[in-house]
């Protein structure tokens, strides 16, 4: 039986007819890849955009947040695994079309909504979907923001660019050793974050766990790659809760999150200390 490969992301995933690739939202049917995730919101919520965390773009204004089910890594702390591992069968959706979303997204403009922010599973495997929202968000005045993992190929990625006006890119570690357990790998999140870098707003989230990510040198690695990007990129540094098959580790100490902020500072601009 002949095999489709998937494009959208690195793993180029190889399936035969009614296949689901990794991601758990792309799957081979009648002769290509279709997105099956397309328009199926598991949640909706109109947020504080530094929740997303977003702290300078827009700071105190709202943005309707949206999901669905599905992601291309296995990250063993994640903190919406409810979802986003949930089978397609399984997991609790609605069908929500792209005029209906910016539809909902205008009449949350009296409430200090600014736009869309693409985000809980993985924006990236469902591009179709975000491009065809972000589409109608920009004729009707509306930002659009991705909050991604960036583990996807360049060709989805620069469709969208003409769309987006800001990204939060959550850039795991800078060892492809942790990324590997993770189920991706470095430099396809680093050419994300360049592409990006040079189209919209980027902020950057790295959450620490202890004894994973936690090494002043690997900070500093991070911190001195992302600066020869650009000095002027915010980087959070967040504070690991247990969670999904991490539950058993111990959270992040404070100190630590501070001590590597401090690191960090010394190529970036601006370094936040996030969930403390």
């Amino acid at each position: 039986m002949k095999k489709i490969v998937c494009t959208t992301c690195p793993h180029h995933c190889s399936l035969e007819e009614g296949q689901t690739g990794l991601c758990g939202a792309r799957r081979a049917q009648n002769g290509k890849i279709v997105c099956i995730n397309y328009g199926k919101v598991t949640s909706l919520s109109l947020d504080p955009i530094e929740k997303k965390p977003f702290k300078r773009f827009f700071p105190g204004s709202k943005i309707l947040s949206v999901g669905s089910f599905g992601c291309n890594l296995s990250c063993p702390f994640c903190q919406n695994y409810k979802i986003v591992k949930a089978p397609h069968d399984r997991v609790v959706s609605a069908f929500v079309s792209p005029k209906e979303l910016i539809e909902q997204a205008v009449k949350l403009l009296p409430e200090g909504n600014i736009g869309l922010a693409y985000v809980y599973n993985e924006p990236l495997i469902g591009w179709e979907y975000v491009l065809d929202c972000a589409k109608l968000a920009k004729e009707r005045g509306l930002v659009n923001v991705i909050v991604s993992n960036g583990y996807c190929n360049p060709a989805p990625l620069v469709s969208l660019l003409p769309y987006i006006d800001a990204a939060n890119i959550d850039l795991k570690c800078f060892s492809n050793t942790y990324y590997k357990k993770l189920g991706g790998s470095l430099e396809p999140v680093k050419n994300t974050i360049k592409t990006l870098y040079k189209q919209c707003h980027v902020e950057v989230t790295t959450l620490i766990i202890p004894d994973e990510n936690d090494s002043d040198q690997e900070t500093e690695e991070l911190s001195e790659w992302l600066a020869s990007v650009g000095r002027d990129i915010p980087l959070h540094i967040s504070k690991f809760y247990p969670r999904y098959h991490y539950v058993g580790r111990t959270p992040t100490p404070v100190s630590t999150v501070y001590r590597l902020a401090g690191i960090a500072r010394k190529y970036l601009d601006t370094v936040y200390e996030g969930n403390c």
